[in-house]
């Protein structure tokens, strides 16, 4: 067998080993963005990825190939969504500034805020509330900076370097998100609460929503939106 024809085999035998690596960090990041994103799609940049991983690897490094080809496999699926995502710097500054009136709000209530009252926290009429709503699109409960991380290394990648089902701290952050996502759910307006039970567990499309709501499928999405910049603001407090 030629050196090039034994290369490709070993290359050929470590992509089988790690594509569970690949699907293991694809469905963890699956549970951070929104529903369009389609869990192929992660699987294939993530063995993009790995591939170049394999490629780069240089053990003289001192590094574990799992560390470094899970940093490579995220930063894969974190360029694909940079590139499909649509959203301007302005959008994400209207988006926190709903964030933060919507935490100010509920801290003062001590309860879920009405329309009426977030608009009034951000010094807006209600009706260019509901406008900046249609505008604003809300649709994942992470920003992608924060699954990249921050200057001090607090992100998705530094979380899942390594075997993330060994490491005890990420899986209880992991639950204890979740359960604070559940909670926070629970204290939804019961509409909203509505909406996101048919949307996201039953498939039911906003049309639909808005059918059964009486009301109009744009007032849905708005009412969608709402929902989810509502939920970031308490996962922003956990």
């Amino acid at each position: 067998m030629s050196q090039s024809t034994a290369a490709d085999t070993s290359s050929l035998s470590a992509l089988k080993q790690y594509r569970k690596l690949v699907r293991l960090l694809a469905n963890k990041m699956k549970l951070k963005v929104p529903p369009s994103v389609q869990m192929d799609d992660l699987i294939q940049v993530g063995m993009i990825g790995l591939n170049d991983a394999l490629s780069r690897f240089d053990a003289s490094q001192g590094v574990a190939f799992e560390a470094y080809a899970t940093r490579r496999i995220c930063g894969a699926m974190l360029d694909e969504l940079r590139r499909t995502d649509h959203l301007s710097r302005g959008d994400r500054q209207q988006q926190r500034a709903i964030e933060a009136a919507v935490q100010k709000a509920e801290q003062k209530l001590g309860r879920a805020a009405l329309e009426r009252e977030i608009a009034k926290e951000m010094g807006i009429s209600l009706a260019e509330y509901q406008e900046l709503l249609g505008k604003v699109f809300g649709g994942r409960l992470m920003y992608l900076e924060d699954l990249a991380g921050d200057a001090g290394g607090n992100g998705f990648l530094d979380r899942y370097v390594g075997d993330p089902q060994s490491d005890p701290l990420t899986r209880l952050q992991d639950q204890r998100r979740r359960a604070a996502l559940v909670e926070a759910i629970k204290m939804l307006p019961e509409r909203e609460q509505y909406m996101m039970s048919a949307y996201y567990e039953h498939d039911t499309n906003l049309r639909e929503v808005a059918a059964v709501l009486k009301i109009t499928e744009s007032r849905a999405c708005q009412l969608h939106n709402q929902v989810i910049l509502r939920l970031r603001a308490k996962l922003h407090e956990h």
